[in-house]
C-alpha cells in the first residue's frame, strides 16, 4: 500500500510576482501526516493559514486565488502542480506577500528544489480517489470542458484551441506524473498580446515582462500601439507587420502552451485534496472550469468519503472457500464469506454473493426476503476474523470472539441477488489477543453497513 509522503526538508525560492511585482520568498516545510497543503502568510499579524483546497479559491482571473477572509494569496498553481506529480502530500508553505513569485512562468524551479531535498514517506496510508464512473463538466458559453474517466493512474490530456493565427489549436499528453520533470514542468505561462492592456488596466501583470511568460502577438497592432506595450513590458520594440512569439528564449516544445495547461491542470487538481487515480480530458482548460471540476470532485469524495473496493470477479481470490475453511471454524449455516480478494497488513476485502436460497430467507421474512442485519455483521466480523489469523504461525489453533459492537449503521436493505463486498481495517495493532477494526459493506458502491467491533484472539483447547 502507497503510503503519505512530505519533504525531506525545507526550501525556499525568491523572486518577483507576476501581478504585484513585488520582491517575494516562499518556503517549503515538511508536513506531519493527513496535514494537506496549507499556506500561511507570514507578512500578516498571526500570520493566518490557508487551506489549499478548491472550496476556498476566490478568483480565477489570470490564476487561482486562495482566500480566508480577507486574506489572500494567489499564483499558486505551479508550485502546487510539482508538489502534487510528485506525490507528496504535506506540505506547510509560507510566504511573505499576497503571491508566490512567478519565477520563469513555469514549475521547473520548485522541481529542482525538490528533486534537490527529496522526498520522505510517512507511515500513513495515501488515501487515493478512485474513478468508477464518467464525471464532468462543461461550460457552454465559452466550450470549456472537463471529464474524468476511470483509469489506473492519474493522466491528463490537455487540448487547447484559441481563435488566432499564432496559436490555433494544440494538444498535450502526460500519461505518468514519473514524466512531469522533463515534459511538463518547464513549460512557461503565455499571454496575448491584445489582453496586455486590460490586465494593466485591471492592476494585473506588474511583474510580467518576457522573462517570466510567452507573449503571442496574433493580431498586427498600429506600430505605436505596439511599441508604447513594449515599453511597458520592458522589451525591445519589433516590426508591427512581424506575428509570432516574443520571448527572450525559443519555445521549449512547439506546444508549449497546451503543456503549461496541463501543468495548470495539475495544480488545481492538488485543491482536490486527495490523490485521484483516473485520466483527465481537458478541452479549452482555464483555471474557471479547473476549479468548477475540482470542487465537483470535493463534492463526488464527501458523497462516497469510504470507496467501495474494486471487484473484479474473474481474477483469482487470495483466499477460496477452502482455504477460509482453514482458518474459520464456522460451516453451514454460518459460514458467510465466499472468497477473499485483497489482504493487506491491516485490511481486508471480503466478498459474499447472497442467493435466495440462503436458509435464514425462509423466516426472514418469507414475502419480502431481506438479510438480517445481525448476519452481515457477523460476516464482516468473519473478514476481520480472517485478517487476525492469517497472521498467526498456527491460525487453526485460534479462535476470535466478539467482545463488542459500537457505531452500527445500516443504511439499505440487502436482498437475495446482492453481492456484498466487505471492508474491514485494523483501528490499532493487536494488543493482549484484543483487536479492534472499523468495517464496511457495500452493494455496488453504495454502503449498506458499517460498524466498529472488538474481537477477542482465544487459543482452542
Amino acid at each position: 500500500m502507497s503510503k503519505q509522503t512530505t519533504l525531506n526538508g525545507s526550501f525556499s525560492l525568491c523572486g518577483k510576482g507576476l501581478h504585484t511585482g513585488l520582491n517575494l520568498t516562499v518556503t517549503f516545510y515538511p508536513a506531519p501526516e493527513n496535514h494537506g497543503y496549507k499556506i500561511k502568510r507570514i507578512d500578516l499579524e498571526n500570520q493566518p493559514v490557508i487551506d489549499a483546497i478548491a472550496d476556498n479559491v476566490v478568483d480565477t482571473q489570470r490564476g487561482t486565488v486562495l482566500a480566508k477572509g480577507d486574506v489572500r494569496v494567489s499564483t499558486v498553481e505551479h508550485a502546487l502542480a510539482a508538489l502534487y506529480a510528485h506525490g507528496i502530500d504535506n506540505c506547510l508553505i509560507e510566504v511573505n506577500g499576497p503571491e508566490f513569485p512567478i519565477l520563469d512562468g513555469s514549475a521547473i524551479e520548485y522541481v529542482k528544489k525538490i528533486n534537490q531535498i527529496g522526498i520522505e514517506e510517512q507511515k500513513a496510508p495515501k488515501d487515493f480517489y478512485v474513478i468508477h464512473h464518467k464525471i464532468e463538466v462543461k461550460d457552454d458559453n465559452t466550450g470549456s470542458c472537463i471529464t474524468i474517466l476511470p483509469d489506473e493512474q492519474f493522466s491528463i490530456t490537455s487540448m487547447i484551441s484559441f481563435d488566432s493565427t499564432v496559436l490555433s489549436s494544440s494538444f498535450a499528453t502526460l500519461d505518468d506524473m514519473k514524466k512531469f520533470d522533463k515534459e511538463i514542468a518547464a513549460s512557461r505561462t503565455f499571454v496575448f498580446v491584445r489582453e496586455i492592456q486590460p490586465l494593466l488596466n485591471a492592476g494585473l501583470i506588474k511583474g510580467g515582462d518576457l522573462d517570466n511568460a510567452i507573449v503571442i502577438y496574433e493580431n498586427k497592432l498600429p506600430q505605436e500601439q505596439l511599441d508604447l506595450l513594449a515599453d511597458i513590458i520592458g522589451t525591445k520594440h519589433r516590426d508591427a507587420n512581424e506575428l509570432g512569439y516574443l520571448q527572450t528564449k525559443e519555445l521549449v516544445w512547439k506546444n508549449e502552451p497546451a503543456r503549461h495547461k496541463l501543468l495548470d491542470i495539475i495544480g488545481d487538481m492538488a485543491l482536490i485534496g486527495k490523490p485521484i487515480k483516473g485520466r483527465i480530458i481537458a478541452t479549452r482548460p482555464g483555471h474557471t472550469i479547473n476549479n468548477k471540476f475540482a470542487r465537483l470532485m470535493r463534492k463526488e469524495i464527501r458523497q462516497h468519503e469510504v470507496q467501495a473496493p474494486i471487484y473484479n470477479p474473474s481474477k483469482a481470490p487470495i483466499m477460496d472457500i477452502n482455504k477460509i475453511r482453514d482458518l474459520l471454524p464456522h460451516r453451514f449455516p454460518m459460514q458467510l464469506v465466499d472468497k477473499i480478494i485483497e489482504i493487506g497488513s491491516d485490511y481486508i476485502i471480503g466478498v459474499k454473493n447472497v442467493t435466495s436460497n440462503e436458509p435464514f430467507f425462509q423466516g426472514h421474512f418469507p414475502q419480502e426476503p431481506v438479510m438480517p442485519g445481525v448476519l452481515q455483521i457477523e460476516a464482516m466480523a468473519q473478514c476481520g476474523g480472517l485478517l487476525v489469523l492469517n497472521q498467526l504461525e498456527e491460525p487453526e489453533r485460534w479462535s476470535t470472539y466478539f467482545m463488542k459492537i459500537d457505531d452500527v449503521k445500516f443504511r439499505q436493505k440487502v436482498v437475495p441477488g446482492d453481492t456484498l463486498l466487505f471492508k474491514v481495517k485494523l483501528l490499532g495493532p493487536v494488543r493482549h489477543g484484543i483487536s479492534s477494526m472499523k468495517g464496511f459493506v457495500f452493494v455496488g458502491e453504495n454502503i449498506v453497513m458499517e460498524a466498529t467491533f472488538t474481537a477477542q484472539i482465544v487459543k482452542n483447547k
